[in-house]
């Protein structure tokens, strides 16, 4: 939600702590009532009660706007990483997906929230999910910067794909020899 009222404004409402803390009376008082008569904190719907905050028809576009998960090329869906409220003062900064980098042949762009206004960062990781590279230009990726990092790592995880031609090679999540099965 920090995002989406970063890039579009109101009627997107503030989420930074500060804010929050600020006005908690109102958007969580179900909440802190049940506190106040004995409730455990932890019961309290935090995300039903922001999902609150939303005007309508804002409230259902906020899954499309800035969804959970993102489907990738090898039928994976990986969760993507938002940076806090806070975050976003000088300007929108983009969410993370760290995706195996076998899991995106094929994808020559990535992809974009917020109605296509937000450029997603991936981070492409190894098998062993260590960083490999950071991107937001999947192209140039694997034009000129795949070839250097599949020279780097094939050696390394023999039992996973490393085509010479990334853009035509079929992503999976899998080892060489599960695909074949």
């Amino acid at each position: 939600m920090g995002l989406i009222h970063a890039v579009f404004g109101d009627p997107w409402p503030r989420v930074d702590l500060p804010t929050l803390a600020a006005t908690a009376d109102t958007w969580l008082a179900q909440g802190l009532d049940a506190i106040a008569s004995g409730g455990s904190p932890t019961s309290v719907d935090t995300v039903s009660a922001l999902r609150g905050l939303l005007p309508w028809p804002e409230a259902s576009r906020l899954d499309d706007m800035a969804p959970e998960r993102i489907s990738v090329p090898s039928g994976s869906s990986v969760r993507l990483t938002y940076p806090a409220p806070e975050d976003h003062e000088a300007e929108p900064a983009a969410p993370v997906l760290a995706v195996k980098l076998q899991e995106c042949f094929g994808w020559a762009e990535g992809p974009r929230i917020c109605d296509g206004r937000v450029p997603v960062v991936l981070h492409l990781l190894s098998p062993a999910r260590r960083p490999l590279a950071v991107t937001q230009d999947l192209s140039n990726f694997w034009t000129n910067v795949y070839p250097q990092v599949r020279a780097e790592n094939r050696g390394r995880y023999i039992k996973h794909p490393w085509p010479e031609d990334p853009w035509n090679a079929v992503a999976t999540a899998k080892t060489k020899r599960a695909s074949e099965r």
